[in-house]
């Protein structure tokens, strides 16, 4: 491995980096976006059935929230009633919104960073493959007749082809992932939306 990064240069040590920061990417999303710390299956029959009567008092409030992701936002109009049972079902859907915003936020975290680094691989890959273009050139001799350092055409030809291939290593599964990341969060934020509005037409049947 040692002698592949000594043969693809300098230019490889940045793609070397963008690798590693990929990799640590990849693995705290997998972290992050597990099922049980975003949106539970069957939290919010839970809290319905707890709300089925009358609104949770503030400690039960306190406990969903700290639950996930989900938890927060179910929370956020529970508390909201808790303060004010007065009030208005525009003003409980505008707190819930808001917590869903907040929600959406962190759920995003990080992906931005991995598609910039599914876009930039490649273009380092092509800025490598320029580096090895020049050495190529430069292995000429003063008359343009090719062949005039062997040495330092092989050089070349070998920081060309590495950085080209190991731009496109590291391209390629950072796009997969971020796609797959993308479908996730999009999946849940769909889940937080119907969830929370589920909860505010109860709640607000449960008022009247």
């Amino acid at each position: 491995m040692f002698s592949i990064i000594q043969a693809a240069g300098w230019p490889i040590w940045p793609l070397i980096a963008s690798s590693v920061l990929a990799l640590a990417l990849v693995i705290e999303r997998f972290v992050s976006l597990k099922a049980k710390r975003i949106a539970p299956p069957k939290l919010l029959d839970e809290v319905l059935t707890v709300a089925r009567f009358a609104v949770p008092a503030p400690d039960v409030v306190s406990k969903l929230e700290q639950n996930s992701v989900l938890g927060e936002v179910l929370a956020s109009g529970l508390r909201a009633l808790n303060l004010n049972p007065r009030c208005s079902e525009d003003e409980l859907r505008a707190i819930m919104e808001s917590a869903g915003r907040l929600a959406a936020h962190r759920l995003e975290r990080y992906l931005s960073a991995l598609a910039t680094i599914a876009s930039a691989a490649p273009l380092m890959g092509l800025f490598g493959t320029v580096v090895g273009m020049i050495e190529i050139f430069g292995s000429q001799t003063p008359t343009g007749a090719t062949g005039g350092n062997p040495a330092q055409l092989a050089h070349g030809i070998s920081v060309a082809l590495y950085n080209t291939a190991f731009g496109l290593i590291v391209a390629i599964p950072s796009l997969i992932f971020w796609r797959y990341f993308r479908a996730r969060v999009d999946e849940y934020l769909l889940t937080l939306e119907l969830a929370a509005e589920r909860l505010a037409r109860h709640l607000n049947t449960l008022r009247k």
